[in-house]
């Protein structure tokens, strides 16, 4: 699988209702970033909403796994129909709750699958949208003496220091988009003369 160099994503977590022939939908969405996380998100909304009929929901993560439930809503018309509502933003690592107080009335399979694509949709379109670049994470050794330059060439190639320690060593953490990878190291090199060691992450950050 190709390396994703960026996501789309929410910036945090939204509400929207919508009431249907007197059933009311309360979509929550949440970004997440693992399947712990969407577990717990929906473990609240069933918290607060202990007393609805349904809690249907779906996620999308990173890795391009997913679930969705319909949560004994009739086969096709709620968990699928919020994944498809979280596609059709072509977004990752969200999880949508859409919880249904049932009104008395039966809407039927293609109305109620509109009904929680809506829901989910207008809860999608009530968050605020953000686009997350992907992030190496390396780790710089140098003589103390070179911190000033090495802090001026991450500075100058978009690179965010996570930490910093100083012993005998200079070790410094940071973050930086991987196109920088060998600019920064070609110019490490060079200011020191091939003595600065730099060690690469495979993880991947998205900020």
């Amino acid at each position: 699988m190709a390396q994703v160099k960026q996501i789309k994503t929410i910036s945090g977590s939204f509400e929207a209702k919508y009431k249907e022939k007197g059933s009311t939908f309360i979509s929550k969405s949440f970004r997440i970033n693992s399947l712990d996380e969407a577990e717990f998100s929906l473990s609240l909304v069933k918290k607060e909403y202990y007393d609805a009929n349904h809690h249907c929901f779906a996620f999308r993560l990173l890795n391009e796994s997913f679930k969705y439930s319909d949560d004994g809503e009739p086969n096709g018309t709620a968990g699928i129909r919020i994944l498809n509502a979280i596609d059709h933003f072509n977004l990752t690592n969200v999880l949508i709750v859409v919880t249904r107080y049932f009104g008395g009335t039966k809407l039927g399979v293609g109305p109620l699958g509109k009904a929680y694509y809506k829901s989910a949709y207008q809860s999608i379109n009530l968050s605020k949208i953000i686009t997350l670049k992907a992030y190496k994470k390396i780790l710089i050794t140098s003589e103390l003496s070179l911190t000033n330059h090495i802090y001026k060439i991450l500075a100058k190639h978009n690179s965010i220091i996570k930490d910093s320690t100083f012993d005998t060593k200079a070790n410094i953490e940071c973050l930086t988009d991987e196109k920088n990878i060998k600019i920064i190291t070609n110019k490490l090199n060079e200011i020191s003369k091939g003595k600065i060691r730099i060690d690469q992450s495979n993880e991947v950050y998205f900020i």
